[in-house]
C-alpha cells in the first residue's frame, strides 16, 4: 500500500509501506478523506511545526474519515463496511486528567501525525491504517466521507465554545476565518449568538464566513476603527496572531470573555494584563477537544452543521504535493483533502 511521508522541508514522497493488520480491539481503516491542517502545512513547507522537528519520515494527517476494512477480535463498536470519523487522539486512559474526563490534557498523549514525540506518531495520510476501536466513530445516513473528515476541526470549535460562556442573544467577534474560524462561526450560531462579526486580512475567507452564517465581515487591515470600539460580548481568537488578540481585547465590552483558539507564536509576547483587569475580562485558552468530538460527528451526520461549503477540493493520495500547494494558498482554498484513489 501507499503512504504520504514527509522526509524534510518540501520533501514529500508517496512511498510503499507494509500493510498493517488489526490486533485484538483494533480496526483496519481504509482512508476515506484526510483534511490538510495548518500543522501539516508547517511540517511540509518548513520541516517543523513550532518546536516539533521532523527527525524521521513522518506520515501527516490527523483530520480523517474512513471505511472499516477489517476488525480484530473483540471489536463491537464498528463493523466491516461502516463509514467512520477517526479521532487522532490516543490518550492513556489512566492518568488523572483522563480519569477526570479531560483526555485532551493526557500526560501521555499520542496524537496522530505529530513529530512531538520520537519516534514520531504516524498519521492517517496512507491508504490503510490501524486504530483502536474507541477512536472510530461510526456514522449513518448520507453524510459523505469528506464531511466526516471535518469532525476533528469542528470538535476544536465546539470545545472553544464550551470553554466560554453562554452565547444566546450575544454579539460575537471571530478573528481569523480559515476552516476553524468558519466552523467557529457556525458553532456560535448553533449556540444562539444573535450577531457574529468576523475579521481577517483576506477577502476570500471573509466571503466564505458570510456564506456559512457570519453577519458582518471586516478587513482587519482596513477596518481598524470599526474594530476598536468595545461592542462585543464575546470574542474567539482563531488566527493565532498577536495583533488579532489585541483587537479582541479592544473590541469586547467590559465584563466580556475571550477564548484563545489559535496557537500564538512561541516566543514571549508583550501583553498588558491591565487591559484585562480594568475591563474585568475573562481570558480562556482552549486546547484541542474532549467529549466534543462525539458531538461533532452527531452534528455532521445530521447536517445541523453543514460543512460542504468549506470543502475546496479533493486529491488522490498520489497527488498529495498538489493538494498541499493548493491548501497553502488561502486566496484559493479553505479545506483541501486527500482521498483514497
Amino acid at each position: 500500500m501507499l503512504a504520504c511521508r514527509i522526509h524534510a522541508k518540501e520533501d514529500l514522497r508517496i512511498e510503499p509501506v507494509a500493510s498493517p493488520e488489526p490486533g485484538p480491539g483494533e480496526v483496519l481503516v481504509q482512508l476515506g478523506a484526510g483534511g490538510i491542517c495548518g500543522s501539516d502545512l508547517h511540517y511540509y513547507f518548513e520541516g517543523r511545526n513550532g518546536s516539533f522537528v521532523v527527525r524521521e519520515p513522518l506520515i501527516p494527517g490527523h483530520e480523517a474519515s474512513g471505511v472499516i476494512a477489517a476488525v480484530g477480535a473483540g471489536v463491537t463498536r464498528v463493523k466491516v463496511g461502516d463509514k467512520a470519523a477517526i479521532s487522532p487522539s490516543h490518550a492513556c486512559g489512566k492518568c488523572d486528567y483522563c480519569r477526570e474526563g479531560r483526555e485532551h490534557l493526557c500526560t501521555s498523549m499520542r496524537f496522530l501525525g505529530s513529530a512531538s514525540l520520537f519516534p514520531h506518531v504516524q498519521g492517517m495520510f496512507q491508504e490503510y491504517f490501524v486504530m483502536g476501536e474507541r477512536q472510530c466513530y461510526p456514522a449513518t445516513g448520507d453524510v459523505s466521507l469528506g464531511e466526516l473528515a471535518f469532525a476533528e476541526p469542528l470538535a476544536v470549535a465546539l470545545h472553544a465554545l464550551n470553554r466560554g460562556k453562554p452565547l444566546l442573544g450575544k454579539s460575537v467577534l471571530v478573528t481569523g476565518v480559515g476552516t476553524i474560524g468558519c466552523l467557529m462561526v457556525m458553532a456560535a450560531k448553533l449556540a444562539g449568538a444573535a450577531k457574529v462579526t468576523v475579521s481577517d486580512v483576506l477577502d476570500r475567507p471573509l466571503a466564505k464566513a458570510i456564506e456559512v452564517g457570519a453577519d458582518v465581515a471586516l478587513r482587519a487591515d482596513r477596518d481598524a476603527e470599526a474594530l476598536a470600539k468595545p461592542q462585543f460580548d464575546a470574542a474567539f481568537e482563531v488566527s493565532g496572531n498577536f495583533a488579532a488578540l489585541k483587537t479582541c481585547v479592544a473590541a469586547v465590552k467590559r465584563g466580556a470573555f475571550i477564548v484563545q483558539v489559535g496557537t500564538l507564536p512561541h516566543e514571549p509576547l508583550p501583553f498588558v494584563l491591565n487591559e484585562l483587569m480594568v475591563k474585568e475580562l475573562d481570558f480562556c485558552p482552549a486546547f484541542r477537544w474532549g467529549i466534543e468530538f462525539d458531538w461533532a460527528v452527531q452534528y455532521l451526520q445530521s447536517r445541523r452543521v453543514d460543512v460542504r461549503p468549506l470543502l475546496t477540493g479533493q486529491f488522490p493520495l498520489q497527488d498529495a504535493v498538489q493538494a498541499f500547494e493548493l491548501a497553502k494558498d488561502k486566496n484559493r482554498s479553505t479545506k483541501v483533502q486527500v482521498v483514497f484513489a
